[in-house]
Order: C-alpha cells, then structure tokens, then sequence
C-alpha cells in the first residue's frame, strides 16, 4: 500500500503498512483499484451520455465509490471487492451499448479471483506515476474530487442534484489518466475548486430547504436519565429517520462529533427525544463511545476502528464500514431505513454516563448573519471587531492541534471566529466571551457548511465596498481529510490569499507544486501561536 491522503499520515509522508486511521494495507490496494474503476466508468458513461443513454445509475455509482475511499469512512475488505466487482459489471454493460466506442484503459481487464483483484491494485497506485509534479497535481485533484464527491452526496440523499457537477467529478477523474502538463492539471485543480463552491451551495440549499435554516440554538451538553443512541457523522437524512422511529419509545438521541450542528436545525427540534450532544470531537469516539453505554450510530465517515469493548453496540450505515459490525441497510424506493434493530438494542442498555455539564450555543449560519449584518458592521466601523478569524476545517488526534486552542486563546478580544468543521472543538467550549452581543465565536455548523463562511465573507464584502481578499478577515484552516482538500480548493478559487494551514502541509504536494501556492496565493505552514498571529494581523495591513 502507499496512502498519504491525509493529515496524519506517517512520518509526514506516507502510509505504507497499515494506515495511521487504521486501514489495513490490502483495504488501501483495493480502494486504489476503485478508484481506478471509477475513471472508467466515467469515460464510458459520458460517452453514454452523448447518445442520450441514462446515466444515473453509473454516476450515483462513481460518487458514493468516491466517498467510500475518503479517511475513515469503510475499512472493509469486502465491501471493496464487492464495489469493484459492481464496477466490472456497469463496465461491461455500458461497453456493450457503446460498440463504437474506442476501447478506455482496462476495458477488457477481468480478474480471476480476489486475489487477481489484490495484485492488479498494486499496479496502479498512486506511486504508478512517476513524475513527482503530475503525480502530486493528479493526487490533489482526486482528492479535492474525493471531497466534492462526499458533499454531493448528502444533497443527493436529499434529492438536489446538479449536472454539471458530475460532470465535473467524471471530467476531473479521466484527466488524471490521460497525459496532462502540469500547467494543464493546475487550471483543473483550480476548477475544482469552482465547482466545489457549487457543490457546497447545492448542499446548503438542500440541508435548508428540507430542514429550514440553522438558528442561534444553545444545546444541551449533559447526559439524561432514558436510555440513548448516539448519532455520528454528517447525514442529516438518517438523523430525521432515527428520530421519527424513536418517537415514544423511552429512547433518547444525543449527536456527536459532526453531527453536533444538527440542533440548531428547527426541523428537528419538534422532537421532545432530541435531547442535546454527548462528547467532542470524533478521535475521541474510543472513550466516549464506551461511556456512551448505549448503541452508535455512524452515519458517514469519521468512524475510528472501535474497541472490542463496545464494538457490538457500534451500528453503521450508508457508505461506512468495518469488518463485524452491523449494517444497516440503504433505503428502498420512497421508504425510510429501518432502525428498529438499533432501537430494540438501545431499550436494554443503561443511560449514558455523565461527561460534562452546561451547554453551547451554535447556529450561526450564513442566513442568522444576514439577520443581524447590521450589528456586526456598526461593531467593525466602531472599532469593537477589529477582524474575522476564519478557524475551520478537521480535528486530529494528535497533541500539536492544541495549537488551535492556545491560537484561539491569545488573539485579540477584538478579534471574531469564524469555524466550520469539527475543528471548532479545540476552542467551541472556551469562555470567550462576546462583542456587542455577538459572540466571539460564530459557529456555522459541519464542514458541509463552509459555503457559510463563503456567503459571511461575500456579504461583509458588498457591505464595505471591497474584495473578499481586501476584507479584515485572517485563515488558520486545520485539515484531516479529503473534505477539507475541497474546501481549501474553494477558497483558493473565490482569490483568497495568506492562508495558514496545518498542523501539517500536505504530503502529496511536492515542493514544486506548493511552490505554486506559495506564490500564487501565500499559502504557508502555522508556527507558533505567538509567531502567527502578528503575522496573519499585519498580513491585513499589507496590500
């Protein structure tokens, strides 16, 4: 195996045994092959496509394949053999519609056996190419199509769909096959960023037009006295499912991790079995899922391989995946998925134990800010916000991220955050504080809700007269996975400059490729809290 896809990877540059997230090696190899196989499908359905063939089936195919490879989202072996062997099957049936079509790279490639599959996935792996410069720019844009893919997704669960962005994610994967300069592939990656931007407005109109608009909500941090289950991840549709199946039952739902700014949503809060958020962030899953006592539910990625110790009351659904766990299986033609397995389970356990005390308030999305834009441009023109701090993106395990606490800490107290994403946990629970009654961190939901931060900094743009770029606002992204890859993307698209990313810079750019953004948009490492925050500040001082 050979995966650097994410920030953790080993020794900043490469998982070559076994994935730091927990991946096994020939799990890797096969997503590698996946992957692969979604380049072909993708060649031969936009032919299909041309004469009038219909293609859902094959793009709903490449999409939910593509979020099935992204860090800890599946780590079983089977549910890839089985994705590919599914691949060979639309291959076939799309070639046979086609007769006249050129022959696509392993048109005709049939393995014998699971084993046959195994060694076929070491021949084309990302080491497979062989210049450092292409191989980079090809793994960034599978990565930031990895991203935009996920994101997609969530709006198809919810039925919104856009054409040109499979297009796009179809375009983007056969790119990375055919021979492209890298000032070529460069244009590309930027594109995706473009249409990332599109991505994340399609989903945030499909999360609000089903579920309204996030509304400042403060939630519920403590553990009750009913049984629980314990929601995870990032699909809003199975949150709505599970909590109409639960409805009388004695059975509580708690979110966790991402799924925490699904409180702030009204179309939830009529359920009186709604009753708040139990733990952090989601590397914490293996001390607050035992205390959890009852059943998990993971609905999308950010699943940690579970201890044996509360590994049977772990459930999965959708695109998530572990050898041993229970599935539970997709929806039918209109019906919902069926919880009752979860439900039965959660009835015989004990309610959770304690963890913390209070609550926190979120909701600020893009469409609450709008409501109160006035107030926060009479704070900046009076001096009392001086500047936004964009702090979105992943949390990491790891003991640097502590960074973004102390960071968070020693800014000024005229300074406001912006954050998106699980980051926000190294700081959402800080006592801050607030400016004129806006609270000094502005939290605008999942990750899936960066467009907010997109739209927050359009708006505060038109109203000051000025550029996005020219606005008061310092970025000290975090990253982990592939989601933040597209996210980065988006904003390097809208003209962003001086961002700060880490802990660490990715290690599928090669020095030549961060060259490019280097100068181009003065992307750079993070530091030391004290070394940073002058910088990122002058940096708004300085044309």
């Amino acid at each position: 195996m050979f995966c650097y896809q994410c920030e953790e990877t080993n020794r900043g540059t490469g998982c070559t045994i076994q994935g730091v997230c927990g991946k096994k090696g020939e799990v890797a190899d096969l997503q590698d092959l996946l992957i692969h196989m979604t380049k072909i499908i993708s060649y031969y359905s936009l032919e299909a496509k041309k004469q009038k063939i219909n293609t859902k089936e094959y793009e709903q195919y490449i999409v939910d394949s593509l979020f099935s490879t992204i860090t800890n989202a599946n780590f079983d072996k089977q549910h890839f053999i089985k994705k590919i062997n599914t691949a060979l099957t639309l291959r076939d049936t799309l070639i046979k519609q086609l007769p006249k079509t050129p022959p696509f790279n392993d048109s005709n490639w049939i393995p014998k056996n699971d084993q046959d599959m195994l060694e076929k996935a070491q021949k084309i792996g990302i080491l497979r190419t062989t210049n450092e410069d292409i191989r980079s720019l090809r793994e960034l844009l599978t990565f930031g199509l990895k991203g935009m893919s996920a994101y997609y997704h969530h709006a198809n669960i919810l039925g919104y769909y856009d054409p040109t962005i499979i297009a796009f994610i179809q375009k983007g994967l056969i790119a990375t096959i055919k021979d492209h300069t890298v000032d070529e592939l460069t244009q590309l990656v930027l594109e995706c960023g473009t249409i990332g931007v599109k991505t994340l407005a399609l989903l945030d109109k499909a999360n609000t037009t089903t579920y309204g608009h996030p509304e400042p909500t403060k939630v519920n941090i403590e553990a009750g006295i009913n049984p629980g289950i314990l929601i995870s991840g990032h699909d809003l549709k199975d949150l709505e499912e599970l909590l109409q199946q639960t409805q009388g039952t004695g059975v509580d739902i708690y979110t966790h991790g991402e799924m925490l700014p699904a409180n702030a949503y009204p179309a939830f809060k009529k359920y009186d079995n709604f009753r708040g958020n139990y733990g952090n962030s989601w590397w914490l899953q293996r001390t607050e899922f035992e205390q959890f006592n009852g059943p998990i539910l993971m609905t999308t990625n950010c699943l940690v391989p579970p201890k044996d110790s509360y590994k049977d009351r772990v459930y999965v659904t959708g695109i998530v995946g572990f050898e041993g766990l229970k599935h539970i299986p997709k929806r039918t033609g209109t019906g919902s998925k069926d919880f009752s397995q979860i439900i039965t389970h959660a009835k015989t356990c004990d309610p959770p134990t304690p963890l913390e005390k209070g609550s926190i308030t979120i909701g600020f999305a893009h469409h609450t800010l709008e409501g109160t834009a006035g107030k926060i441009l009479d704070a900046v023109k009076s001096g009392k916000i001086e500047n936004f701090v964009v702090m979105a993106g992943c949390d990491g395990r790891h003991k640097e991220r502590d960074y973004y606490t102390q960071f968070a800490q020693s800014l000024p107290k005229t300074s406001v955050i912006l954050t998106a994403g699980c980051a926000k946990y190294r700081y959402n629970k800080l006592a801050l504080g607030d400016i004129a009654d806006i609270p000094r961190v502005i939290d605008a939901g999942q990750c899936n809700d960066s467009y907010s931060l997109v739209v927050i900094a359009q708006k505060l743009a038109e109203a000051l007269h000025v550029e996005i770029h020219d606005l008061p606002i310092i970025y000290n992204i975090a990253w982990y996975e592939q989601k933040a890859v597209l996210v980065l993307l988006a904003l390097l698209s809208l003209g962003v400059k001086n961002i700060v990313l880490g802990p660490k810079l990715p290690a599928f750019l090669s020095p030549n490729v961060l060259n490019v953004l280097v100068e181009k948009f003065n992307i750079r490492p993070n530091t030391t809290v004290e070394t940073d925050i002058p910088k990122l500040l002058q940096s708004l001082l300085t044309p």
